[in-house]
């Protein structure tokens, strides 16, 4: 086999949240085909069977586990399948978080249930798996990478889905200080930033519109979750040894886009055409 520079063979991946079919779906079929024995995680048996089974069938080195990465019991059975598996663990990558349609709402209408609601699906999890993880890599005296899912919400001001950006802002800050800590344990931990991105979660509330795709995304176009994966398994591999708390966003040039710049990229404050047309040619 040629050299792929991944390093990922004979190791074992966590992917925290694999099952809807979306981002955690696309890298676990991605570690898996890179060589990993992947640990496909997700609190949903339906979606393991929908979306990780598949996988397996097509013979990928794929484990799902039905859990609650949520809940100190669930992180238990993970762990639990981890040691129950031949390879060396190296890495997590925490996908389980996102919102419900429901918690879009104006700021002074945000009930202290969503703020923890969406704090604990969103930073708690994210921090606590990346903890046992960190812990067991100590233990065993392995070095490894953690990514974690965090959103273009999380860099930017997020009007009306205040709670889920702060949250996916404070899990940027824990990535640093996070990278910090474990680094001299040789344990990278970086972040991937999702501009947005055709998945099932998000289809509940962003309808196919390719004319508002053009005038609000640089490149024209919404991101698939493959396109996510790509920057994820770079993070989590050998490819980046010299990578840490670092968050990378992948949204296809959508932070580019000024709110005064027209479909063409030019300033909406340009009037004379004539201006305009040389500039562009």
């Amino acid at each position: 086999m040629a050299y792929d520079g991944l390093g990922l063979d004979g190791r074992i991946v966590i992917v925290s949240g694999a099952g809807g079919g979306g981002i955690g779906t696309a890298v676990t079929a991605m570690a898996a085909r890179a060589g990993a024995t992947v640990i496909a995680v997700s609190r949903s048996a339906e979606n393991l069977d929908t979306h990780i089974a598949p996988l397996v069938a097509e013979g990928l080195p794929v484990i799902p586990v039905a859990a609650d990465a949520g809940t100190d019991e669930g992180i238990a059975t993970v762990l639990d399948q981890v040691g129950a598996v031949p390879g060396t663990l190296h890495g997590l990558v925490n996908v389980a978080g996102g919102a419900d349609p429901s918690q879009w709402m104006p700021a002074v209408r945000i009930t202290r249930s969503d703020w923890h609601d969406l704090f604990a699906r969103n930073l708690d999890t994210m921090f606590f798996m990346s903890q046992a993880v960190a812990r067991e890599l100590r233990a065993r005296e392995s070095t490894g990478s953690i990514v974690s899912i965090s959103s273009i919400s999380g860099m930017n001001s997020a009007p009306f889905h205040l709670a889920y950006g702060t949250a996916k802002a404070a899990l940027v800050a824990a990535t640093r200080t996070l990278a910090v800590e474990l680094a001299q344990d040789g344990i990278r931990v970086n972040a991937v930033a999702p501009g947005v991105t055709e998945t099932p979660a998000s289809r509940a509330y962003v309808g196919d519109d390719p004319d508002r795709d053009r005038r609000a995304i640089t490149m024209g176009r919404r991101g698939q979750p493959q396109e996510q994966a790509g920057p994820i398994l770079f993070l989590l591999s050998d490819l980046s040894t010299y990578i840490t708390g670092q968050t990378l966003l992948v949204d296809g040039g959508l932070n580019l886009r000024w709110t005064h710049l027209g479909e063409d990229h030019t300033s909406l404050f340009l009037e004379n055409e004539d201006f305009r047309a040389a500039i562009t040619r």
